[in-house]
């Protein structure tokens, strides 16, 4: 008898957030290279989108869409209203999956979903209602319905257990990683060109909400007194203004930095490849996705100490603990300065970085993925 693992691949549809679209993707190839013998996997996701939406994914056994569409379908997910894809083994890379009664015992069906960013819980005020309210009526009906939910950090799991402790018990730990066979591509010069990007930068990843911490990066840069550009990525359309402002009032020139939204892996490593250092200033609970590419392409890392950063981070780079925004900049700074005062220091926190950027792989996630599915 064949088990099949059935994967929401919502994202792959009707993609609404770039690192989940990424990370879902690189979880389901992961899935199907792993797949013990005598099992198979199946994606599942919304209509509409593009006939091969799915065909990024080679060696899916089958593929099952709703007669809804996303947006429709995460209504109809959050009434718990039956979605016709429900029934066997799921696994959703995020909360988006029927979460309804069902019985694993019997029937063997299992529903395990997928919390990276506690930000509708931390930081509401930063996210449209509807989208905390969608998140937080999910999570209600995980703590109900969920045979177990994965975070990818252990701080992470302490704080959702804060929040749903009706969770106890059925929270997993499975950690995110670079994209598979991510590396600086050979032809990096061009890409950062035809990105308009200046060569040997500072970089930094996030936008103006508050809980970003971006002035407080870009005070740490003006602070460390390098005289070095900035590149500041993963910027959504229309924040490029806000960013140049922020900029100025922490005493970085307009001219100094250069915005760019999300990018696709490669031009993301050619980015990477250019960078002296990245510098991560927030400290809110969220899968540092960022610091993780960094640690797998060896770029030196400075990072705000933060639950989630001590353990990802761990020894592959610089933790600065501070207590207030002034008190991180300046930490920031001095370590940003340090780190690169001298080119064997710098090699010597790239050499740190990569090898601890090699404790995470897809690979692994999806073993532990499967292990999971069959201790339910």
């Amino acid at each position: 008898m064949v088990a099949t693992l059935r994967v929401m691949l919502d994202q792959l549809v009707a993609p609404s957030e770039p690192q989940l679209a990424e990370a879902s993707l690189e979880l389901a190839r992961a899935l199907v290279v792993a797949a013990p013998d005598g099992c198979e996997v199946e994606g599942i996701g919304p209509a509409g989108g593009a006939d091969d939406a799915f065909a990024a994914v080679p060696g899916l056994s089958a593929v099952r869409r709703s007669a809804l569409p996303r947006r429709e379908l995460a209504g109809a997910l959050q009434l718990g209203v039956g979605s016709g894809l429900g029934g066997g083994m799921i696994h959703a890379p995020s909360l988006f999956a029927p979460l309804v009664r069902h019985d694993r015992v019997h029937d063997h069906d299992q529903t395990v979903v997928t919390i990276w960013d506690l930000r509708p819980w931390e930081a509401s005020s930063e996210l449209p209602r509807s989208v905390v309210g969608w998140h937080r009526a999910m999570l209600k009906r995980a703590a109900k319905h969920a045979d177990a939910v994965v975070v990818p950090t252990h701080s992470l799991a302490t704080r959702l257990l804060e929040i749903a402790p009706s969770l106890a018990n059925r929270v997993r730990v499975i950690a995110g990683a670079a994209p598979s066979r991510f590396a600086v591509p050979t032809d990096e010069v061009g890409r950062r060109r035809g990105l308009d990007l200046p060569e040997g930068f500072v970089l930094i990843s996030g936008g103006p909400p508050p809980s970003e911490n971006l002035a407080t990066a870009l005070a740490a840069v003006a602070a460390s007194g390098i005289d070095l550009p900035v590149v500041v990525i993963d910027v959504e359309e229309g924040d490029e203004p806000a960013v140049a402002d922020i900029a100025s009032a922490a005493g970085v020139p307009e001219r100094a930095v250069h915005v760019r939204g999300a990018l696709d892996p490669a031009d993301r490593a050619a980015v990477f490849g250019g960078a002296v250092a990245l510098v991560a200033p927030s400290r809110r609970a969220a899968f540092p996705w960022r610091v993780v590419d960094a640690l797998r392409l060896g770029v030196p890392v400075i990072a705000a100490a933060s639950a989630v950063h001590d353990e990802v981070v761990l020894d592959g780079g610089v933790l600065v603990s501070a207590t207030g925004a002034s008190e991180l900049s300046d930490g920031l700074g001095a370590a940003l300065a340090s780190a690169l005062a001298s080119t064997a220091q710098a090699e010597r926190l790239g050499v740190l970085a990569g090898d601890r950027g090699r404790a995470f792989s897809w690979r692994e996630a999806a073993d532990k993925v499967w292990l999971l599915h069959a201790e339910l």
